[in-house]
């Protein structure tokens, strides 16, 4: 599934969840945009603070644009009836950075594997579907060091090709990380080079 040779890519930008229920039991699916590790784990916490006493707090994310990054969880459900089906519809739908959590409150009947299967997957399809979806564009992040007096030629430059600043540090002489349209690379690398007293290098991930 790997997207960063495509010049976009799909994701949330907001939370969203929605409610399955079956023979008692009732199963609240959570969708989170996420875009590390870390933002998973305060994201997970944040969800079972919430539900503390929820029987099962189920999950899948995948993270990155090569969608080599994905994690999932039964969380105590029989092996392959939670994690996976929910991963299933993240993938169903092409996403990256997104994480979702099903929170089962257990309603006394056992659903056996297929029912949980149902329920889980029907649970992350309900989230994914009320939550909007976005395109964002494959980015290259670059180092731009330039001198101060070339901040309004840049910022010019940045604007005209859509590109993002990520973070700036501005002195005499200026560090800037410049996320770049993967599609405009070459141009605007070109017409960075051109200006004066202006150095542009690849930011190593």
């Amino acid at each position: 599934m790997n997207i960063t040779e495509q010049e976009f890519y799909y994701t949330i930008e907001r939370s969203g969840s929605a409610e399955f229920k079956d023979r008692g039991s009732k199963f609240i699916g959570i969708a989170q945009p996420v875009a590390t590790v870390e933002e998973f784990k305060q994201a997970l916490n944040e969800i079972r603070k919430l539900h503390p006493k929820a029987t099962h707090h189920c999950f899948a994310y995948r993270l990155g644009l090569d969608g080599n990054t994905f994690r999932v969880s039964d969380d105590g459900e029989p092996s392959g009836t939670a994690g996976r089906p929910i991963l299933g519809q993240v993938d169903s739908k092409g996403l990256v950075n997104v994480l979702v959590v099903v929170v089962r409150y257990f309603g006394g009947t056992l659903l056996g594997v297929p029912g949980l299967i149902n329920a889980y997957r029907s649970a992350a399809a309900l989230a994914l579907q009320i939550t909007p979806l976005v395109q964002k564009q494959v980015e290259k992040e670059f180092v731009v060091q330039f001198d101060y007096t070339m901040i309004g030629e840049i910022m010019t430059l940045a604007k005209q090709y859509n590109c993002r600043v990520v973070k700036q540090e501005m002195q005499l002489f200026c560090n800037m990380t410049l996320a770049i349209p993967r599609n405009r690379v070459t141009e605007v690398s070109y017409k960075l080079q051109e200006l004066k007293n202006v150095e542009l290098s690849p930011v190593r991930v």
